[in-house]
């Protein structure tokens, strides 16, 4: 079997990280790993995790490193990450996370790192206006909702807006985001894995030019050669 890719997706939220990852695991047939999607199913299953998480979740801190580090240490053990790669949305989002991550995948390298560019105007506007299904995660827009009164049009669940997406969790996020992970993309960029990829425009063709950001970096045997 060809090895997949191993990508890493960084930027805002509300760039368009999780849609893109979607998209880059069907193109590479490699697992979309979203700490995200993992944190809020153990919060809709109350889990004590789940419980611990919702507490940072709703007032738009970042959960702990402990708590995402074993939970992201798990999912790449197993043998679908092991075998095809992963692309890797919501984590790192600190140095640290990323050296340790660096640590979990030894002696695994990355492809690429990819910093999904969008400017913070339209990030507030479209994470102001996004609703998401509770039930299976799908996105819609105050601009694209469901075709009926809020119920999800692939699964009936009940569609809202998401606690930490009102305007002040907004706000919060985004501070962080520059305290915190933006020296990430300067120490990506300093190991030579970091790519910059314009996050604007349709969602085909920011596809488009990730797929050909990947495509560059892959290792030689990720390509079949």
């Amino acid at each position: 079997m060809v090895p997949g890719a191993r990508i890493i997706v960084l930027g805002k939220q509300g760039a368009g990280k999780g849609t893109q990852c979607v998209r880059l695991s069907h193109h590479y047939v490699i697992p979309h790993i979203s700490t995200g999607d993992m944190l809020r199913a153990a919060v809709k299953l109350e889990t004590p995790l789940g419980q611990e998480a919702k507490r940072y979740m709703d007032a738009g801190e970042l959960v702990p490193d402990e708590v995402l580090l074993g939970m992201v240490g798990d999912r790449l053990a197993q043998d679908d990450t092991m075998d095809r790669g992963f692309c890797l949305d919501g984590f790192p989002r600190t140095v640290k996370q990323a050296e340790s991550l660096d640590l979990l995948l030894a002696p695994l390298e990355l492809d690429v790192v990819i910093d999904l560019q969008v400017p913070t105007e339209l990030v507030l506007e479209r994470l102001a206006s996004r609703r998401v299904c509770v039930d299976c995660g799908t996105n819609y827009s105050t601009s694209t909702p469901p075709r009926v009164a809020w119920i999800c049009d692939i699964c009936g669940g009940e569609v809202i807006q998401r606690p930490d997406d009102t305007e002040a969790a907004i706000t919060r996020r985004l501070a962080l985001y520059e305290k915190e992970t933006a020296p990430l993309v300067s120490w990506y960029e300093r190991t030579n894995r970091l790519v910059g990829v314009d996050g604007q425009g349709s969602p085909d063709d920011v596809t488009d030019r990730l797929v050909r950001a990947v495509d560059e970096h892959r290792r030689p045997e990720a390509r079949g050669q």
